[in-house]
């Protein structure tokens, strides 16, 4: 099997020449992907209601087609559901993709039309895999199998040829026959629906596999590979699995899991980031050495990017990629080849760097606290969470944070709960730790505890193990791409939260 390593290796060359051409000239390839678009999105109706076929510049295209946010699409995209065509795409689209909010309990369906799982997700995936053996000529990775460990697969049909599912689910059903040889578990394990079942028997089926990579959400990776050394009764999981190499992960932040997987797993691997989502492949890691994400520009998908202050302006104006800087947020607008025009995603992005364009997520629009000016995103909080596990030597399995705004018994603060895998020996140092990273982070946040003025010491509650998760449950979100929300403007779910936990300490 090692044989295939050299061919392999010499695709992922001929693959990197195609990649070289739109990353020397990506902001010129993108207007090439705008004009695609609009040539396909014409004959639509939407296309018809907002006159493409007249529009002749992008400056056009941004006077008529207003920034969407997912309830201005939904009209549309009922209808596609019933089974209507050329609605937004001029092709027919036999798949939506099922993803819910955090906080929401409605769902969201998002069109994936066949260029968008095509020319957007199995191409970005193939290129990932390509920015991979560039960097490491020499692995094994496909002589073995990739372990993956996506949301609820259940596949729901709606009309005759309509389905609805988890996007892990949509490109499972898709894939070409041989991504089967190179995945676990079975197809049978990988559409089971209910999480703790599945978590036991993605352990058992597993085992006795040669996994040389893995893939899926931090969080629940964690309880099965945790599960895997209760079965096998090894320490590591390199005993289990000696030549596993990568682990490709995105969805949250890695931040605050990395030291938890160096744990377990027990010897160095490579850590290779993605962008995907239910709404397209937006980027991959090019090189795991480097800090950032490569955006990918040819991939059927249109990128504007929302200066923050803009957001929530009657017209708010969006920017190419000839115009953006690196280290300011933006919010990501896409057009793309599933039919969402000029659609706000509701993730914040950052440039790294600018040639090329490499990007990190920073945050999403609606979570951050910004009650005192101190306008802390999740990026900071992920960033002071390490550092504070670093000086303490704790372990955190995830949290949430709100304001406690000003009363007459005193100024502001934020409250966090924390749910440690190693609690600290000293919560009050691990809370003087959180608050020196968050200063040196943020000038923001630095600027509003000078002298306690307007935000005292942060508030920190450890809870128990596992609350998160049960929490999710409660509200019928365990598993998948669900999680807790790390920061909030209002203290909504984190009073939610906090009464759960009593009501656990309680039973």
């Amino acid at each position: 099997m090692k044989l295939l390593s050299p061919a392999i290796s010499s695709f992922a060359r001929m693959r990197l020449w195609s990649i070289d051409q739109w990353i020397n000239d990506a902001a010129a390839n993108q207007l090439v992907v705008w004009q695609d678009l609009l040539s396909a999105g014409q004959y639509t109706d939407f296309g018809r209601r907002h006159r493409f076929s007249e529009i002749q510049s992008l400056a056009d295209f941004k006077k008529v087609v207003p920034i969407h946010e997912y309830d201005d699409l939904k009209p549309y995209i009922e209808r596609m559901m019933k089974g209507e065509e050329n609605v937004l795409w001029n092709t027919p689209v036999e798949w939506f993709a099922k993803s819910s909010g955090t906080t929401s309990d409605k769902s969201k369906f998002i069109p994936v039309s066949q260029e968008s799982l095509q020319d957007n997700h199995f191409k970005a995936a193939k290129d990932v895999l390509a920015f991979y053996y560039a960097t490491h000529p020499e692995s094994d990775l496909l002589t073995g199998k990739s372990l993956v460990i996506g949301g609820s697969h259940q596949i729901n049909q709606l009309h005759e040829e309509i389905h609805y599912g988890d996007l892990s689910a949509i490109i499972l059903q898709n894939s070409p026959f041989y991504g089967h040889w190179l995945r676990t578990p079975d197809l049978s394990i990988a559409l089971m629906d209910e999480w703790e079942s599945k978590i036991e028997a993605l352990a058992q089926s597993t085992i006795q596999e040669n996994v040389t990579s893995m893939a899926g959400v931090p969080t629940w990776l964690i309880v099965l590979l945790k599960r895997i050394l209760e079965i096998t009764g090894k320490t590591t999981i390199k005993e289990v699995w000696p030549n596993l190499e990568l682990y490709l992960h995105g969805g949250v932040s890695f931040i605050p899991y990395r030291k938890q997987f160096e744990n377990l797993i027990g010897a160095p691997i490579n850590y290779q980031e993605m962008y995907n989502a239910s709404e397209g492949f937006f980027a991959g890691q090019d090189d795991v050495g480097k800090e950032g994400m490569l955006l990918m520009c040819d991939h059927g998908i249109f990128y504007e990017f929302l200066p923050i202050d803009e957001w929530g302006k009657e017209s708010p104006q969006t920017l190419q990629l000839n115009e953006v800087e690196a280290g300011k947020n933006y919010a990501l607008v896409i057009t793309t080849n599933g039919g969402l025009w000029r659609y706000l995603v509701g993730d914040t992005i950052q440039f790294v760097t600018l040639n090329p364009f490499r990007i990190k997520v920073s945050g999403r629009l609606k979570h951050f606290i910004n009650a005192f000016g101190e306008e802390l995103i999740v990026d900071n909080s992920d960033q002071a969470i390490s550092a504070a596990c670093q000086k303490t030597g704790a372990i955190v399995n995830d949290y949430t944070a709100a304001p406690i705004f000003f009363s007459e018994n005193g100024n502001g603060a934020h409250e966090w709960l924390i749910e440690f895998e190693k609690e600290p020996e000293s919560l009050e140092q691990f809370v003087h730790e959180l608050d020196s990273a968050l200063k040196s982070i943020n000038s923001d946040y630095e600027a509003k505890r000078h002298k306690d003025i307007a935000l005292r010491l942060p508030v920190v509650q450890a809870v128990p193990k596992g609350i998160f998760n049960n929490w999710l449950s409660s509200k019928g979100k365990l598993g998948g791409q669900h999680k807790v929300p790390r920061l909030s403007n209002e203290r909504q779910t984190l009073e939610e939260i906090k009464r759960f936990v009593m009501a656990e300490e309680v039973r």
